[in-house]
């Protein structure tokens, strides 16, 4: 490969777009930070996410990696991308780094939020699903840290996918109250297809009472998608962290 790579950080609102990824059918985030950096750059410019987020997720973090030849001011493009940009979409930073670092597979963990609103609150509708009915918090909580003793999460994969493994280490799964608001914060080394969401409404049916903390188990243990409850709407879903091993950084 010739020239330097960088990592770009960045958050959007994934309110209008189809997801992180280049879709045939719609706008994606990824799209807009290619056109935009390849505008910049004056040079057809690809990016390289840490992984996706379906269409209404939001990211507080996102990396993503780019190649080029051309000398940069990392200050100065930060500004400029912002400025050409839209306001959904916001760099924070870009990092040179080694030139064999990847966005995606060089990941160590990975973590989502997932907000609840248990009031009618107008100002959070694209960003937070609202749950009217009473919710167990404690039993969901202790659902929760049962997954921590699980490694195979097909039950919570969306189907038809082509992973290689359903595999993943989880090394914190919890719900915490912020002011009018349940956060869901999810820590692992990778997430599959719709995973989040398909856990959190499995959650919400301990949450209920639909479903107890062993027949929680048995539909992690059971490794099938029909099992497990329904996806919850993507909305309220934030990617909001991803951590990297110190090196790649060390040039």
């Amino acid at each position: 490969m010739s020239g330097c790579r960088y990592f770009i950080y960045l958050s959007y609102n994934g309110t209008a777009y189809h997801g992180w990824q280049i879709q045939p059918n719609g706008v994606s985030v990824q799209e807009v930070l290619e056109k935009s950096l390849s505008t910049l750059l004056r040079t057809e410019t690809s990016v390289t996410g840490a992984g996706r987020t379906d269409a209404g997720v939001h990211a507080r973090l996102m990396v993503a990696h780019f190649d080029t030849d051309i000398g940069i001011n990392v200050d100065d493009m930060v500004k400029k991308l912002n400025s050409i940009l839209p306001f959904d979409i916001a760099i924070h930073k870009v990092i040179k780094v080694k030139n064999d670092a990847h966005a995606r597979f060089d990941a160590l963990s990975r973590t989502y939020e997932y907000h609840v609103v248990t009031g009618k609150n107008v100002f959070r509708r694209d960003f937070a699903t609202r749950i009217q009915e009473p919710l167990d918090w404690d039993a969901m909580n202790n659902a929760a840290a049962m997954l921590l003793s699980f490694t195979d999460f097909t039950s919570f994969s969306k189907l038809h996918t082509d992973v290689k493994t359903h595999l993943c280490k989880i090394t914190y799964a919890k719900w915490e109250r912020s002011g009018d608001e349940w956060i869901f914060t999810i820590t692992a080394d990778r997430f599959l297809r719709n995973m989040v969401r398909a856990v959190v409404g499995t959650l919400f049916d301990v949450g209920k009472g639909k479903i107890s903390l062993d027949d929680f188990k048995a539909i992690v243990d059971a490794k099938d998608r029909c099992k497990a409850g329904v996806s919850v709407p993507a909305q309220g879903l934030y990617l909001t962290d991803i951590s990297y091993p110190e090196e790649i950084f060390t040039l």
